[in-house]
């Protein structure tokens, strides 16, 4: 299967950055996404990267599969297919697609280990309630591994089992572990550019047309806290 050109169009200084594409072939597109853009349309109008990818790539047809919040960076993966779409779907159902993320957080967390809480999303302040009472939500479970111990902040490689609402974000912040910058979930303050320090590194999954098993890796941001801490 040949992969598709992902040489950007010229943009004028108005428009949008190009976005950096991972991979991309007939049936799979995996982009960059920098945080502070949202991966489709919002109410805000800004530029998305949904739609800066279907006018770059030149495809129209370009299917979101799913997504990553607006103040976080990392790959995403998008489906030039709707039968690819299909496949892709039923593995983020079936909870066999393998999604890697890094996170500089304030404290110091010395020993690998597993998080366990049950979360609820709350629609009206647009955040993840985290409970131990299984009846009140979606069980979630986050494997942490520090890969960095700092003074102030530790860098850590987590692995969300489950597909909650914020579930990095909430389990993080209620272990007394705030991602840097995510002041919703208890971060000392805010970033001036409202990102946060969450990186979406890697996603495994099987190609939805030929069934090869693919893994994508996007680079974290090499500026800032980020180049301190990665090794």
């Amino acid at each position: 299967m040949s992969a598709r050109s992902t040489s950007p169009t010229p943009k004028s200084s108005t428009e949008p950055a190009a976005i950096k594409v991972l991979w991309s072939d007939e049936a799979v597109v995996a982009a960059l996404k920098p945080a502070g853009i949202p991966v489709q349309p919002d109410p805000t109008g800004d530029p998305d990267l949904l739609t800066i990818l279907r006018e770059q790539l030149q495809d129209p047809d370009m299917h979101l599969v799913h997504r990553l919040d607006r103040p976080v960076s990392g790959v995403v993966l998008f489906a030039g297919t709707r039968h690819a779409a299909e496949g892709l779907n039923r593995q983020f159902r079936e909870r066999s697609v393998r999604k890697v993320y890094r996170a500089i957080v304030e404290g110091r967390v010395e020993e690998p280990g597993e998080l366990h809480a049950v979360l609820r999303h709350d629609p009206h302040s647009h955040r993840a309630r985290v409970s131990a009472d299984p009846g009140t939500g979606t069980p979630g479970t986050l494997r942490i591994r520090p890969l960095r111990v700092g003074e102030r902040y530790t860098l850590l490689e987590v692995e969300p089992d489950g597909g909650a609402f914020h579930q990095i974000r909430a389990q993080l912040g209620a272990a007394g572990w705030p991602i840097k910058g995510d002041v919703k979930y208890g971060a000392r303050r805010g970033e001036k550019d409202r990102s946060i320090h969450l990186h979406a590194c890697t996603i495994t999954f099987s190609h939805p047309t030929i069934g090869v098993p693919m893994v994508v890796e996007a680079p974290v941001p090499m500026s800032g806290l980020w180049t301190k801490l990665t090794p």
